[in-house]
Parts: C-alpha cells; sequence; structure tokens
C-alpha cells in the first residue's frame, strides 16, 4: 500500500466562518490552529500547506478563564537596555483583542517557513462583519467547552 503525499496541485482550500463568541482563547486557537495546518482533512501531509482559510469574528469576545485577566501578562522588548514592556491582559484583550487571537493561533503553528505561509490565511475581525462574503465562507461550529 502506498503513502499519499499531497502536491500544491491537489489540494483544494475551503474558506471558514468561527464566531468566538464565549469561546476561551486557547480552545479557540488550538482547533483553528489545526485547520489551518490541515489536520482536520484526509490528506493531511507534515511537510505540505495543505489547509483551509480560516475568518475568525467576534474576536472582542473571546474569554479568558480563571483569573487569567488580571495574572496574565502581554511581554514584549523594545531591544533597548531595559526596553521589557508589559501589559496586563484585561486592557491587551479590550484594546486589540484580534491582536490577541492572532497571536494565540500563531503560538501554536510551527515556526518555520512553512507555518508563516499558514499563517496568511488567518483572518481575524473584532466585530461580526468581514470583508470576505465573495468567498462563501462556511460557518464551523466549534467545541466551547470550559
Amino acid at each position: 500500500m502506498k503513502t499519499f503525499m499531497a502536491n500544491e496541485q491537489n489540494i483544494d482550500r475551503k474558506w471558514y466562518l468561527v464566531d468566538a463568541t464565549d469561546m476561551p482563547l486557547g480552545r479557540l486557537a488550538s482547533q483553528v490552529a489545526a485547520i489551518l495546518r490541515g489536520k482536520n482533512k484526509p490528506t493531511f501531509t507534515p511537510h505540505v500547506d495543505t489547509g483551509d482559510f480560516v475568518i475568525v469574528i467576534n474576536s472582542d469576545k473571546v474569554v479568558l478563564t480563571g483569573k487569567k485577566l488580571e495574572q496574565k501578562m502581554k511581554r514584549h522588548h523594545t531591544l533597548y537596555m531595559g526596553g521589557l514592556k508589559e501589559i496586563q491582559y484585561s486592557k491587551y484583550m479590550a484594546e486589540k483583542s484580534d491582536d490577541a487571537v492572532y497571536e494565540a493561533v500563531k503560538g501554536m503553528l510551527p515556526k518555520n517557513s512553512l507555518g508563516r505561509k499558514m499563517l496568511k490565511k488567518l483572518r481575524v475581525y473584532k466585530g461580526a462583519e468581514h470583508k470576505h462574503e465573495a468567498q462563501q465562507p462556511e460557518t464551523l461550529n466549534l467545541v466551547k467547552r470550559y
């Protein structure tokens, strides 16, 4: 029996619409990352980008469980001496919830050129409107367990 290896020519990509309302951030990110990688398809090949496009709407309604809003910090460094900047996640989610979802999904993809290629298929919007109606995205219901 031969093992199937996908090529770029025989991949058909779909567009999926995910509503992030009342969904935990980590659970949403892991399920979206699996779709971006193509792990939900029988033609999954680890070294080929077989994933689909994902549109995430209502990112401002994503929840964090436990005390993460008060205790978790978003950190980045300016590359200057003493340039470590910290923002509390409650403020980060209020101002840039779309970036928080994007960074969470980015952290769950491979850290190489293939992962960067997969990340380009992700679109995140704060509100319920998006500009991808022409692609006719299918609505995808993800598991919302707490």
